[in-house]
């Protein structure tokens, strides 16, 4: 990932490039550089400019070294969303589908946006991923399958080439995570959603591969609100369960004190 720096041999042309590629999420915060002897030949400078450069990263708080460790991409992003507030909303209906809402929107122009600016490199990446969900589709593999589910959003969000874009959604990746995981365990408990929800994100991904922004949007729209309409089919009879238990406690009560 790291070229020469045929001009200016510096530490700020140093410091241009591994910024490039943190911007660029090439780089993801936590990834490892190489050691400085092989840095340094990677970009041809000598090792005290490389040293002046990874200073002033680390200055800018996008590098952190400690001995022993090695130097590592800082937390540059951040994560929107801690533990209890995703504990928060997974507890508020409201509040799923205040999410939903938010992921149908972005993730619609983010498909639009691949379907006419991913690279071969980015359809390569997407074909892999969709092979990889297709694989834990047909073994009944749902764990893998949600895995995977996150995994090929994501990448559907990198191929839009909007950096801001792509790390908001990464600051929300833990939501996401915990959002998809949770989504699929409701969902699954109805036949047949699993295989509906696989065929929207095959239409995802043939929309993105024919270079059809307006079907891809489109597709990523209709996912999220399948998703949202299940669930809310989901809550009311979880509803109506809750009522019938009650029922059928209270019903238990009288009879076991007739019995006594």
């Amino acid at each position: 990932m790291f070229q020469k720096i045929t001009q200016e041999k510096t530490a700020n042309a140093a410091v241009r490039q591994i910024e490039e590629l943190i911007l660029d999420g090439v780089l993801r915060p936590g990834d490892r550089l190489p050691a400085e002897r092989e840095l340094s030949g990677f970009l041809d400078i000598s090792r005290p400019i490389l040293r002046l450069a990874l200073k002033e990263l680390e200055d800018r708080g996008l590098i952190r070294s400690k001995h022993g460790e090695g130097t590592h991409v800082g937390n540059v992003i951040g994560t929107v969303f801690e533990t209890p507030m995703i504990d928060l909303v997974r507890r508020h209906q409201r509040a799923v589908f205040d999410y939903l809402e938010f992921r149908r929107d972005v993730e619609g122009f983010a498909a639009a946006y691949a379907a006419e600016r991913a690279t071969d490199s980015d359809r390569e990446i997407l074909q892999r991923m969709f092979e990889t969900m297709l694989a834990a589709h047909e073994a009944g593999n749902a764990a893998e399958e949600a895995r995977v589910d996150v995994e090929f959003h994501t990448t559907i969000i990198e191929a839009a080439h909007n950096v801001v874009l792509m790390h908001m959604m990464r600051s929300c990746y833990q939501l996401m995570v915990q959002a998809v995981f949770h989504n699929r365990e409701k969902l699954y408990s109805n036949a047949g959603w699993r295989d509906r929800l696989f065929d929207q994100h095959r239409a995802i991904f043939e929309a993105i591969m024919a270079r059809d922004a307006n079907a891809a949007g489109a597709a990523a729209r209709d996912h999220v609100d399948f998703i949202e309409t299940s669930l809310k089919t989901v809550a009311r009879v979880d509803e109506r369960e809750a009522v019938s238990k009650l029922k059928l406690g209270k019903m238990v009560k009288v009879d076991n004190r007739r019995a006594g």
